[in-house]
């Protein structure tokens, strides 16, 4: 199979014409990643002219998949927009309101934290889902973003999949599942297809869904909005960070050493930017056998639980292995959901009420007001 270029792709996109112009002539190319027959370009677009621009995507999308080799062809209309930078909290990265209609990251949504870590494969989705879900069982009004572009799985882990929708051609509606909203580049793709974009495309990615979903009003604010962020400690983790008005983040890792130096490194990468670091979970901490419920440590046990120490945050939660688990993240229900009753679904319970603990104590440290308990 000849190799497809760039040139090619940008040769078939001169084919289509807006406004007197095509689309490379004009300047709405905006970046283009080839991989293994899978072509994506980026249509730098006015969003008040999102509706109107959907013809031209799928023309454009037409034309690639014209050239010779081309296996799929995804065209995602972008739009810069103006972010003002979130301002380190000075000391120590206290709770910082997520939204307000004076210039708030987004509206009407009160606090945004993210779910994190150093490295994929300890489960930081399957937290993030779950604790989602429980903390809207808790009674909150949730969203979840699905932050992992290179890897997005809440289409699947939630069991929907459909595109969403823009009544307005403004601003998409985030879909609803198991109590939350969430929104996901997995919605907007082929989940076979391989996000095989460079660090702006991925950013502009990140804007779009926070600033251009609808995540609450003012007749339905949102309590807690959680980022689902990408693994790891690179640019598109940093420049959330530095962008998001994040009231905390929440660190996932396995018990194994390996595993806890990279949660080191993503405790450390908050701390710079003046996050505060909500806690630890030991995610896989031990595995419960199905038969017999004997409890095995594969991984070792504990070691999450003396990093959180050492590094003075507390440990939120220690969540077992059991097929159960996985086999509801594959259906697309999350055990908080389907099994609610299940020692499992105790654990993120636990983990949710230990994170909105914990964030009700940074606002009254902020506040300088006492705590109130009704017990």
């Amino acid at each position: 199979m000849a190799e497809i270029t760039q040139a090619q792709v940008l040769d078939a996109l001169k084919t289509i014409g807006h406004e007197g112009k095509d689309l490379v002539s004009a300047g709405m190319i905006s970046g283009v990643a080839i991989k293994s027959g899978a072509v994506q370009a980026a249509l730098e677009i006015d969003p008040q002219l999102a509706s109107e621009m959907t013809p031209i995507q799928k023309a454009a999308e037409a034309a690639i998949r014209g050239i010779p080799g081309v296996l799929s062809a995804t065209v995602i209309l972008t739009a810069e927009s103006a972010s003002k930078p979130a301002t380190p909290t000075p000391g120590g990265g206290g709770p910082r309101a997520a939204a307000n209609t004076d210039g708030g990251a987004i509206p009407h949504v009160a606090t945004i934290i993210a779910v994190a870590s150093g490295k994929g494969g300890v489960g930081k989705s399957t937290v993030a889902a779950n604790l989602a879900t429980a903390l809207a069982r808790q009674g909150l009004r949730i969203g979840l973003l699905d932050a992992d572009i290179y890897g997005p799985s809440m289409p699947r882990m939630l069991g929907r999949t459909e595109r969403p929708d823009s009544p307005d051609g403004k601003q998409l509606l985030p879909l609803e599942a198991h109590g939350i909203k969430f929104m996901s580049i997995g919605l907007m793709v082929d989940e076979r297809t391989p996000m095989i974009w460079r660090g702006p495309m991925v950013m502009s990615a990140l804007q779009q869904m926070l600033q251009d979903v609808q995540w609450a009003t003012a007749e339905a604010p949102m309590d807690i909005l959680v980022l689902d962020m990408p693994p790891g400690t690179g640019d598109a983790q940093l420049t959330v960070a530095q962008r998001v008005p994040l009231a905390g983040a929440v660190i996932v890792s396995t018990p194994q050493d390996i595993a806890l130096l990279d949660a080191r490194r993503g405790v450390a990468m908050f701390e710079k930017v003046n996050v505060s670091v909500l806690g630890v979970v030991e995610n896989m901490s031990m595995y419960i056998c199905p038969n017999c419920g004997h409890e095995a440590y594969p991984f070792g046990h504990g070691g999450a639980r003396a990093e959180a120490e050492a590094l003075g945050v507390p440990c939120l939660a220690e969540i077992p292995l059991t097929i159960g688990i996985r086999e509801q993240g594959d259906a697309g229900a999350p055990m908080v959901v389907a099994h609610p009753d299940s020692p499992e679904a105790d654990a993120f319970m636990k983990l949710a009420a230990n994170v909105h603990e914990a964030l009700q104590n940074q606002l009254s440290q902020a506040s300088g007001l006492p705590k109130i308990v009704f017990d």
